[in-house]
């Protein structure tokens, strides 16, 4: 049992956002504790293949700088690509909640495809919406988060807590943790206070791509939430471990210095 006081709330800042509890005491989010205690070995790849991308991409102006500005250029790129794909994300996010709620929107001409494989999703699927980028928190277990929907799907007969993901790679096991953390959270949060998390049929992410979209099942159980707690527990070791690394130990104050000799 986590010892964090009601309310939690959810705060939005320039860069993002975090949550605190009543004390004003940060409270884990759930993205946050997946990305600290969780490898992420398939970044590895990712990395060296975005670096050689750049490269090649960029070889006749790479030619062009000294050794240092060229290194630099390459150590730079694999970021560049990764903010590109967060302000996509970010974007198509919040055009999807307003498309889900019936809303007209402007959309960016670099995003087209993706909103409009987002919008014959909805056409497909006649989603309706029951809570659209609603917040979470778990008193027992000590975390918080944002969840993007839960929504009756009557061409299937189930309530379902949905993640949107705009990734190209495909959707990877770990948003199987991240559901289940927001199914089985103790409240959900919105502007009347907090309320019961409601109950759900099952999981899903809907994988929005400018080619298309997809709603794919995810298992998102007891079984993932034991799993996700695992998880929490690696990300508050990486946390504090440099605590756990005393001082230099001093010699004591009588030695006598030892001399080497070497033998020849």
């Amino acid at each position: 049992m986590s010892t964090y006081t009601s309310p939690i709330t959810r705060v939005d800042t320039a860069r993002g956002h975090h949550y605190v509890d009543g004390a004003g005491t940060r409270v884990p989010g759930v993205t946050t504790i997946l990305s600290s205690g969780l490898p992420k070995t398939a970044l590895v790849n990712w990395a060296g293949k975005a670096t050689a991308e750049y490269a090649l991409d960029h070889w006749d102006e790479l030619a062009q700088l000294s050794p240092a500005k060229r290194l630099e250029k390459l150590q730079k790129a694999r970021y560049a690509e990764r903010d590109a794909a967060a302000k996509r994300g970010t974007e198509v996010h919040a055009l999807a909640e307003r498309l889900v709620k019936g809303e007209e929107v402007e959309v960016p001409d670099e995003i087209a495809g993706h909103v409009e494989s987002y919008v014959q999703f909805l056409d497909a699927f006649q989603p309706e919406p029951l809570f659209v980028e609603f917040s979470v928190a778990s008193y027992r277990h000590g975390y918080a988060g944002t969840g993007d929907l839960i929504a009756w799907f009557p061409t299937l007969g189930k309530t379902l807590l949905c993640d949107i993901k705009t990734n190209k790679s495909g959707i990877f096991g770990e948003i199987a943790l991240q559901l289940a953390a927001y199914r089985y959270a103790d409240v959900m949060i919105d502007a009347d206070g907090e309320r019961d998390m409601p109950a759900v049929d099952g999981c899903a992410a809907i994988h929005v791509r400018a080619d298309g979209a997809d709603l794919i099942p995810v298992t998102a159980e007891g079984t993932q939430l034991r799993q996700f707690l695992y998880v929490q527990q690696v990300a508050e070791f990486n946390r504090t471990s440099q605590d756990l690394i005393g001082a230099p130990i001093e010699a004591p104050g009588r030695t006598r210095r030892r001399r080497l000799e070497v033998i020849a």
